[in-house]
């Protein structure tokens, strides 16, 4: 099996509603993505020309369009947490978000906005978004 994994930064504000610690206060992150995708295909023998499973700049251009352009300088709060903090509505930056935003429901969101948009033949297989230098969540196929 063939995996190749291209590396995005974004940058973006959450908190975490019902959370007893400082996380339930509105902070950011610098965050680094590990987009890793293959093959189920057995491949014994080099690939055909141009040589390539998947080019890195589509690989680029659909994690821009559909991750980064969508969360890069947002604040992401959950519905619960503007019920409880209506002011931040007002926010021109804000992302209402189906879960709360933790890094673990940041990677299922992100799994299945990239799932869509991969073309035939080659599957998602990893994705690791790491919140700070040392703390990151990870996704991987089953």
């Amino acid at each position: 099996m063939i995996r190749l994994t291209k590396i995005f930064h974004f940058e973006m504000a959450h908190a975490l509603s019902q959370y007893n610690g400082p996380c339930k206060n509105i902070h950011g992150h610098t965050y680094t993505l590990h987009v890793t995708i293959g093959t189920n295909e057995s491949i014994e023998d080099y690939i055909p020309s141009p040589g390539i499973l998947i080019d890195f700049k589509l690989i680029k251009k659909i994690v821009q369009e559909n991750i980064i352009q969508v969360l890069d300088h947002s604040l992401l709060l959950s519905r619960e947490y503007t019920e409880q903090n209506p002011a931040c509505l007002a926010l021109h930056n804000l992302i209402i978000f189906e879960a709360e935003p933790s890094a673990e429901n940041l990677l299922l969101f992100i799994r299945k906005q990239l799932i869509e948009f991969l073309p035939a033949g080659v599957d998602l297989k990893k994705l690791v978004l790491f919140e700070t230098g040392d703390s990151y969540a990870e996704w991987e196929e089953g």
